[in-house]
């Protein structure tokens, strides 16, 4: 492998395949490319490599990335029905998200899929999609016995108890449509080093391929096209500030996921043409759907004390997880909870809740929003953050903000049953003085956070979808040589934490690049 952190200014370096983004799916495209010693690939990653590093390998250290060095932070525009003051954080980092997250890793459910299917995404339905489980290079095991804190253990009975949901051994064992128990998360729990999509796929061929090529600490800013017009170029600025030019001969992959790449698009002239216009960027494309569709996970924040500080062990500090199915007739869980072995306190502090010294919070969770917002730029200078408004609880049913609403009085249930009662101090926020439907509403949406799941930006969608960017087989509309390869593909949300959808996707999109056959489909993949 070759790694460079920097290169002369207005040199340009040619690949066979050029990926933008050293992320979750990057790292898969990258391994799985380069597998052909004949095939010359190029990684261009905006952050530094994560070997070696302990702060990024040690799981359970995922917190103290957040708003750090290796985060690109994004902000919020304001939000009248949400939380204004939430960042989004973006992994700057080899590897990504992977990297950066706490791991929790769910296969999609099947209905997911069809979801997909369904807007005109052929070629995405279980079927197909889920075989390709198999090739995963991720360690995904569930929560190590080791690391299973007891008073986890008790929240994960009361739960069962309080609201008649099984205990999940496996939750990706099939799928299930409500449970409780310790998550799967892609670690090693004798080490509670990282999984992530770069120490799977990359670390074990980076001194291996020479064909293979990481431009770390290098940031891609606009595409270019070449004589043709067939866009083949990205400009980068390397770490010593100059820049440069990588240019693909086969494809350009753009990997730099939900905010990032619909943000290179725009800057490339790809967008909505008049927004383009009037930022002064030349319009290459008029395609109205980059940078809608912006998804996520919202989910708010009900805190404990407990009498006494928790035993010490853990994997990551939110270890285990419930489910619920309120409607009875759907068979997926519209209710997640995570449920933390520390008080997470960043959003209820604000609106003047004491932090107490020791204690657990439960975060009930939207899993299939129905709000959805856009994302767009402030200014045609690379440098400035995009605008990211996620619209929260602005479905016109009110389906997220009733959400949150049974997801507060459920997680109250939970406390209030043996075993988890007997560890708990008291209700620190919202206190039990906030009790009404509305009050829950108001309290739940003020301190609403995000699990940073954002998805949807540049979708997938069959041929006559206006508002589609890429196609089923992930290339841009209107452009040859070019896919799009992340979370931004995403037509809907998957129910779950999306990691192990994103590896699903890059594992697939490498045999359409390919050409190569998929894994074969297995009895029950339904």
């Amino acid at each position: 492998m070759n790694a460079n952190d920097a290169s002369r200014s207005g040199d340009e370096h040619t690949y066979d395949y050029v990926i933008v983004g050293g992320g979750t799916a990057g790292s898969v495209l990258a391994a799985r490319l380069s597998e052909d010693p004949d095939c010359r690939v190029c990684v261009i990653e905006g952050g530094p490599s994560d070997v070696g590093d302990e702060q990024v390998l040690r799981l359970r250290n995922w917190i103290n990335l957040l708003e750090s060095e290796y985060d690109y932070g994004y902000t919020t525009t304001e939000q009248p029905r949400g939380n204004s003051h939430i960042v989004h954080s973006r992994a700057k980092v080899l590897g990504g998200c992977s990297s950066h997250n706490t791991l929790i890793s769910f296969l999609p459910f099947p209905e997911d899929l069809d979801e997909w299917v369904g807007m005109g995404c052929a070629g995405w339905d279980p079927v197909t999609v889920l075989p390709y489980r198999k090739r995963l290079r991720n360690n995904i095991v569930p929560v190590g016995e080791a690391d299973r804190n007891p008073i986890a253990r008790d929240f994960v009975t009361a739960a069962a108890d309080a609201l008649h949901v099984p205990v999940i051994d496996d939750f990706n064992r099939r799928p299930f449509s409500d449970g409780v128990g310790f998550f799967s998360l892609a670690y090693d729990p004798e080490t509670n080093k990282r999984s992530s999509a770069s120490v799977a796929y990359l670390h074990p061929i980076m001194d291996k391929r020479p064909n293979l090529t990481l431009k770390l600490r290098t940031w891609a800013y606009q595409l270019a096209s070449d004589g043709a017009g067939r866009l083949t170029r990205v400009r980068v600025r390397y770490a010593d500030g100059s820049t440069g030019t990588v240019r693909a001969e086969r494809e350009l992959l753009l990997c730099a996921g939900a905010v990032d790449t619909p943000r290179l698009l725009l800057l490339s002239g790809i967008g909505p043409a008049d927004e383009l216009r009037a930022l002064g960027i030349e319009v290459r494309a008029d395609l109205p759907g980059v940078g809608e569709n912006l998804l996520d996970h919202p989910e708010s924040v009900i805190v404990w004390e407990t009498h006494e500080p928790l035993p010490p062990n853990s994997a990551m500090d939110s270890d285990a997880g419930l489910f619920v199915r309120r409607d009875t007739s759907q068979p997926r869980p519209d209710v997640m909870w995570h449920f933390y072995q520390v008080p997470f306190t960043v959003n209820t502090e604000r609106l003047g809740y004491p932090t107490p010294p020791h204690g657990v919070c439960m975060t009930p969770n939207v899993p299939r929003a129905r709000s959805s917002g856009r994302l767009w730029l402030r200014s045609s200078d690379p440098a400035t953050h995009p605008a990211l408004d996620f619209r929260y609880f602005t479905d016109p049913d009110g389906h997220d903000e009733q959400t949150i609403v049974d997801g507060l009085r459920l997680a109250r249930e939970v406390a209030n049953a043996a075993p988890l009662r007997d560890w708990l101090k008291q209700e620190i926020a919202p206190g039990l003085r906030v009790s009404t439907d509305a009050e829950l509403s108001e309290y739940g949406r003020r301190v609403a956070h995000t699990v940073y799941h954002p998805a949807g930006t540049c979708r997938m969608g069959a041929a006559d979808d206006p508002a589609a960017v890429v196609d089923p087989l992930l290339r841009l509309r209107g452009q040859e040589g070019v896919r799009v390869v992340d979370a931004s593909v995403f037509p809907t949300m998957p129910t779950i934490n999306p990691m192990v959808t994103v590896l699903l996707v890059a594992e697939r999109a490498a045999d359409l690049i390919t050409g190569r056959p998929g894994p074969q489909p297995e009895g029950g993949e339904r």
